[in-house]
Parts: structure tokens; C-alpha cells; sequence
């Protein structure tokens, strides 16, 4: 066997084994609801990167540090399908915790989880410890490797940060992808309709109309500040897209059928698009997969996707 086979033969046999199981040789169990930030280590801590030169599309969330501020996530691994609790800390330059924010969307911080796969997806608003703790309890359905992102306004800062890091989530593996894209998804009997194209290098204008039963949906509620929130990552590094509602003000908005963003996308490639939109007082996520400069399809199933996504937040 020559080498480049051998390589190839290892390569199978851990493939094979990853396949079984994600997360095989973590111990864990229950995290205690008491456990608390003192002594914890702050070797997850990088170096502050450099902020990049102006007009440079740079995605948000693949970095664990920025401008002097850190996410420490504290909770690195958490078991599939169990109640647990995630903890992290936001530190400052001198590894400090951050316990003053500015509120942005009606929140002091929000937290996005995502597989890396994008089939799971939660919108999360944890709670804050008076030593700058913040947690809240997740119940993660798939193993597999995901991505925690932290969005927020230092009370120091009048630009907000995206940090990300990475979570494992333990038990039996089995690899899913998203949905191919289409231009129309159903959940909990709403249909949601995209009009936009993504365009590479740019900003694009993408609009999402709700129906229920055929109907326009017109009542929708404000939720953080907007009648919809959109959450954009790009499939693969599951980089964080900028996304702007076109109505900031819910005074200055319609409450439906229809309500639009700007969103840059830095590249070509494929990205997950997570409409949070609130009726009768619960919020639901409408999810579509799209591909840079190509409009999808209307799907002839409505497009109907059996993925995890929040009903309420």
C-alpha cells in the first residue's frame, strides 16, 4: 500500500468513528445549577484582533476575541437531548468580566446556537449575574458541533460585537444538511414567502411575506423592537451576515404581511436565513436556504422543512 493510500484508509477509519459517535471520551453529566464564575480558568482568552481597514466586509462571529473583548464560554460540551445549562462570561481587554451593556433590540444580549450543519437553530436571551455570568438553560436535540454566537453593546462601546465560539454537544452522531433552497417554508401552519436575491460583495434588499390559510397576515407583533428579527449565517464557518430591518422603529412599520432587511453577504456560497416573527404572542422561526445570486423557486410542497427551530423565546 503506498502512502497516499494509507492516508486514505486512515482517513475512512476515523470518518467511521466520528460517525458513531460525537463526542466519545467527554466526560459529563448534569451541569450543577450552583456552579459559578470564580476561579474559572481564562485560558480561552485570544489575543485582541486588529479591527480590519474601512469598507472591508468583515463577517461577524468567527472570532473568539475582538476589539479588546473575549467570550469565555464556560460550558464547553453539553449532552443531546437533556436539559442543561450553558454559562459563558464576556471579558474586557484586562480579562475582566463586562457587567454593564447597552440595551440593542430590546435586550442586553443575545445569544444565537447553531449547528454547524444549520438544521438546529435557537434565538436565546440569557439571564446576567451581578459578577457578569450570564446563563441560560438549552435543550439541544442533535449531537454534533455547533456554533454559540454572543451579540451585544458594551456599555463602553457605541458599536456592538458578534463573538463566537464553539460548542460540542454529545451522543450519537448521524450528519444531516439543510434543505435545498426554495423561495417559500411553512411552519406552524404560516407560510413564509422570500422575494430577494443575495448578492456577493454587497448588500442586498430581502423581503418575507406571512400568510396563513392564503391570507396576508397583518397582525403581526413587535418583537425586539421590529415586526421580525433575521439571523443570516453563511453554511460552512457559519460566518454571522450583517442584517438591518428596513424599519427599525415598530411606530414607523406595518405589522404585516411583509417585512423586509438589508443583508451583505462577504461571499459566494451558500447561507441560512432565520425569520423570528411573533403572532398571538408566540414567536416562530421561518428558515430558508439560499445560494448567492440565485432566486429559488417556490418548493411544491410549500416548502415545508421538518427541522429544530424555536416556536417561543
Amino acid at each position: 500500500m503506498n502512502p497516499l493510500q494509507k492516508i486514505g484508509a486512515f482517513t475512512a477509519a476515523l470518518a467511521a468513528a466520528f460517525g458513531t459517535a460525537y463526542g466519545v471520551g467527554t466526560a459529563f453529566g448534569p451541569l450543577d445549577q450552583e456552579t459559578t464564575a470564580a476561579g474559572h480558568s481564562e485560558s480561552h482568552s485570544a489575543e485582541p484582533a486588529r479591527k480590519p481597514p474601512a469598507g472591508d466586509l468583515l463577517p461577524a462571529g468567527l472570532q473568539v476575541s475582538q476589539d479588546g473583548y473575549s467570550l469565555d464560554l464556560e460550558t464547553t460540551a453539553v449532552p443531546a437531548g437533556k436539559r442543561s445549562t450553558l454559562r459563558f462570561v464576556v471579558r474586557d481587554a484586562d480579562g475582566d468580566p463586562v457587567t454593564r451593556y447597552r440595551t440593542a433590540h430590546g435586550k442586553q444580549l443575545h445569544l444565537i446556537l447553531a449547528s454547524r450543519e444549520l438544521t438546529t437553530y435557537r434565538h436565546l436571551h440569557p439571564v446576567r449575574a451581578a459578577d457578569g455570568t450570564w446563563s441560560i438553560p438549552v435543550d439541544l436535540p442533535a449531537a454534533g458541533g455547533y456554533r454559540v454566537f454572543a451579540d451585544f453593546v458594551p456599555a463602553a462601546e457605541t458599536e456592538g460585537l458578534t463573538l463566537g465560539s464553539d460548542l460540542t454537544v454529545t451522543g450519537p452522531y448521524r450528519a444531516s444538511e439543510p434543505p435545498a433552497p426554495a423561495a417559500t417554508t411553512t411552519v406552524d401552519g404560516y407560510t413564509v414567502a422570500l422575494k430577494g436575491t443575495l448578492t456577493a460583495g454587497g448588500e442586498s434588499d430581502l423581503a418575507f411575506t406571512v400568510r396563513r390559510d392564503g391570507r396576508p397576515v397583518t397582525d403581526l407583533e413587535p418583537y425586539l423592537g421590529a415586526y421580525g428579527h433575521l439571523v443570516a449565517l453563511r453554511s460552512g464557518d457559519l460566518a454571522y451576515l450583517h442584517v438591518h430591518p428596513h424599519e427599525e422603529a415598530v411606530g414607523d412599520a406595518t405589522s404585516g404581511p411583509e417585512v423586509s432587511f438589508a443583508a451583505t453577504a462577504p461571499s459566494t456560497g451558500t447561507y441560512r436565513l432565520f425569520l423570528d416573527f411573533k403572532v398571538d404572542g408566540t414567536v416562530r422561526t421561518a428558515a430558508f436556504t439560499v445560494r448567492t445570486g440565485t432566486q429559488a423557486a417556490p418548493a411544491a410542497d410549500s416548502g415545508t422543512h421538518e427541522e429544530e427551530t424555536p416556536h417561543g423565546h
